[in-house]
């Protein structure tokens, strides 16, 4: 099975008096500014590291529910959080780190359990994949 999703953005401008816009194939984002200031000032508004981040942590939570449910186990909840972190390394930047944290509620689950089903969601996840930077897991199994 081939699976193709699509994002676009327009640019127009300078790198940092520019402006832009961000669009997804779904409708999700329609025409979202981004720009300079957004990404490296702290401004109001989305970025490319972002929307990353919001990828990593559906997919790893997702991949999660999978394996859970491989196991024998459902989540009654789980929300992860995924910070990105880009740094200037030479002259340019990159991400060298994301940093995932999970809290979960799934009943009947045993910690030490939990803890490598998570493990195996992080690694096995398509985006974890496709990233080269640390990738980092601090997951935690709340009680029902």
């Amino acid at each position: 099975m081939k699976i193709r999703n699509s994002g676009s953005a327009v640019w127009s401008g300078g790198l940092k008096d520019g402006k832009g816009a961000i669009s997804t194939q779904s409708g999700a984002l329609d025409a979202h500014p981004y720009g300079f200031a957004m990404r490296f000032e702290g401004v109001p508004g989305t970025n490319p590291e972002e929307l990353i981040g919001a990828a990593h942590a559906g997919c790893f939570t997702m991949a999660l529910s999978k394996i859970l449910g491989e196991a024998g186990f459902t989540a009654e909840h789980m929300e992860t959080t995924a910070v990105v972190t880009l740094e200037q390394v030479g002259e340019g930047f990159s991400i060298t780190g994301v940093a995932l944290t999970l809290r979960a509620t799934v009943p009947e689950l045993e910690a030490a359990q939990f803890q490598e089903l998570a493990a195996k969601a992080k690694a096995g996840c398509p985006v974890s994949k496709l990233l080269k930077a640390e990738i980092t897991l601090d997951a935690q199994l709340l009680t029902a």
